[in-house]
């Protein structure tokens, strides 16, 4: 296996459902700005309504910060509008929703189940050059937290506009971080 974190964004074209039209979203369209890829299993299901709202509730917060979220599954755009008319809960859904249901992007991104021909809850935090920060992967039966996922994007945020200095366990926006140097060792 090849390490994810630090390597490019893949290069990509998708069909996405987002704000009552379908549109292209393509690799090119990602970089300048930080992103989060929400990968999830499929549309009309269990737990991933209830990710994608919280991930709704918290939309404005990330756009605050300078972040496009896109939601992706195996499903098509088509499914996506499907669903976003028969669902209150994915009404309230304003950012992009990828449709991937060649499973191009859920295996470029390594959350692809060849036999279910489905994507695992995968998470990933892209900076403005395209490059993987953050990234989170759970089995289907376990769903993930927004609030946990602004945390780190703050951290991931804070750490590139500040390098020499690192975000301890539990950090929150305003507390100390850490300034790595031989004056710390075991004094931790």
């Amino acid at each position: 296996m090849q390490p994810i974190i630090n390597s490019q964004l893949p290069e990509f074209k998708v069909q996405a459902y987002h704000n009552g039209s379908f549109k292209t979203v393509t690799d090119k369209d990602v970089l300048g700005k930080w992103a989060i890829f929400f990968f999830y299993p499929a549309d009309f299901t269990f737990v991933c309504p209830t990710e994608l709202e919280d991930m709704a509730n918290k939309y404005a917060k990330f756009k605050e910060m300078g972040v496009e979220v896109y939601s992706v599954s195996t499903d098509t755009h088509f499914v996506h509008k499907a669903w976003h008319d028969a669902s209150e809960t994915i009404r309230k859904i304003q950012y992009p929703m990828l449709a991937d249901p060649t499973g191009a992007l859920s295996r470029a991104f390594g959350v692809y189940i060849e036999e279910d021909g489905l994507a695992y809850r995968g998470t990933f935090v892209v900076n403005p050059e395209g490059k993987v920060k953050v990234t989170e992967i759970h089995d289907n039966g376990i769903g993930r937290n927004a609030d946990e996922l602004l945390r780190k994007v703050e951290a991931a945020q804070f750490v590139a506009a500040h390098p020499n200095e690192v975000c301890p366990a539990k950090w929150h926006k305003g507390d100390a971080t850490l300034k790595p140097s031989i004056d710390l060792v075991g004094k931790i």
